[in-house]
């Protein structure tokens, strides 16, 4: 991928750069995009009176609201590679918008069904996000820089997950029923989305040196490979599992941790949003941490030291769920779960502070891939949850089993030693370039 000029330095107060306006409009959209995507879930206790759903049908939108996603992925990374990332997030935010508010008509099982699976679309954000930190930010922060916005962004699960109920209850007060009120709040996330969408369109550019189209049109950047040139390499599912592993968990915790505490420990609507936001907010700092020991691990051992923290983070990611899902006192559950979002998190940072070493000219397609991975694992996940048979509890316990089994992915993630003699050349070239105080051109 010939992208010049990617910083070699994160400066998290700055904005007068494009990377760093990249950096800090990408987390802020994907944030808004958990808004919408999960801003139903903490009110799922009030939708399920309203229209009268059973743990089947809940389990089966919590399915459709990840389901979509896994092909609006694979889809968005084809076209980040062809139209850039500002019109693909600009489009993805207004688009977004109309089923985020359009849910509040529904007033059937089936007509709410449809209406989660047009709002996953909007998880592909994600995917948008990577991309555009991983074209503006060289190899000694790329990890970090990917890491942070993608965990800056799930924050959106957490704020959600606080901020939803909060929003309900205001309306209560305001006179609102219940089955009003959750269908108002709604319209919330839905405005914000398209604020965020034209703030993208009119702040952010797509790449350190200006647009995808008048780069493509001056032959600056490289042809594009196809899907089935990416899809061919074993890694880029290797590492599509492992993603599924860590933020397939993370999102099945953002659609169930609400419900599961509010009837496991029998709490309030309001105490159970705001344990189950807590989860989400370990993103200010838990996925960034993934990043920042990929980008160490690189410093010491290459990209196979990237490869080996990504197999410790998502071991230690499965022990932690499974002792949550055997705590019965309450703190130790929070305690447990706040772990656990710690290890997930950080897993799911590690994961792309890989992604970018893969393939340069299909970036876009291989971190497509990847994160559909992670709805994959949320959907897998989904189907145990989704029966009368097994509880919240029985079904966390066997998840974490499955994270610990398959584990083992993450090493499958080999490379070359032409491609690890590479990229430790562009890692110091880039640790020299920073110490230097300049800019880092990368063909």
């Amino acid at each position: 991928m010939e992208i010049r000029n990617k910083a070699n330095r994160i400066r998290l107060l700055s904005l007068t750069t494009p990377q760093m306006r990249a950096l800090h409009f990408s987390w802020f959209a994907f944030h808004i995009c958990f808004f919408g995507w999960f801003g139903i879930a903490p009110l799922m206790a009030v939708v399920r009176e309203d229209l009268a759903l059973t743990q089947t049908q809940i389990g089966n939108t919590i399915i459709a609201s990840v389901a979509i996603t896994v092909l609006v992925r694979l889809v968005v990374g084809v076209l980040l590679d062809r139209l850039g990332p500002r019109r693909t997030y600009t489009g993805l935010l207004l688009l977004g918008a109309l089923p985020v508010m359009a849910i509040g008509l529904a007033d059937s099982f089936e007509a709410f069904l449809l209406a989660r699976l047009a709002i996953g679309a909007i998880g592909a954000g994600f995917v948008i996000t990577q991309y555009h930190t991983s074209t503006m930010f060289a190899p000694n922060v790329v990890g970090t820089a990917n890491a942070t916005t993608a965990g800056w962004g799930n924050l959106g699960g957490g704020t959600t997950q606080i901020l939803m109920p909060l929003i309900f209850s205001g309306l209560l007060m305001l006179g609102v029923s219940e089955t009003l009120g959750w269908r108002l709040a709604m319209l919330v996330p839905g405005v914000v989305m398209v604020i965020t969408g034209l703030a993208y369109w009119r702040f952010t550019q797509d790449a350190p040196d200006g647009d995808f189209r008048e780069l493509h049109r001056t032959g600056a950047t490289a042809r594009k490979p196809g899907f089935l040139a990416v899809a061919r390499d074993i890694r880029v599912w290797a590492l599509g599992l492992a993603y599924a592993l860590c933020f397939g968990v993370e999102l099945t915790l953002h659609n169930i941790a609400a419900i599961y505490f509010f009837d496991h420990f029998d709490l309030s609507l309001a105490s159970a949003g705001l344990i189950a936001g807590l989860f989400g907010m370990m993103n200010l700092f838990a996925r960034t941490l993934g990043g920042i020991v990929s980008d160490l691990s690189a410093r010491q051992a290459g990209l196979k030291g990237r490869v080996r923290w990504l197999f410790v983070a998502l071991n230690c990611s499965g022990i932690a769920l499974v002792a949550f899902s055997q705590a019965q006192f309450l703190p130790l559950a929070i305690a447990l779960l706040m772990v656990l979002g710690l290890c997930s998190q950080m897993a799911s940072g590690a994961t792309f502070g890989v992604v970018p070493f893969l393939n340069r000219e299909g970036l876009g397609t291989v971190a497509g891939i990847v994160g559909a991975g992670g709805n994959v694992g949320a959907v897998a996940a989904a189907f145990l949850f989704r029966s009368e048979a097994i509880d919240y509890q029985q079904g966390l316990f066997i998840l974490g089993l499955i994270v610990l089994a398959l584990a083992c992915c993450a090493l499958l993630v080999r490379f070359s030693a032409a491609d690890e003699d590479r990229e430790a050349e562009a890692y110091r070239d880039a640790v020299g370039a920073a110490n230097g105080d300049g800019a880092l051109s990368l063909r």
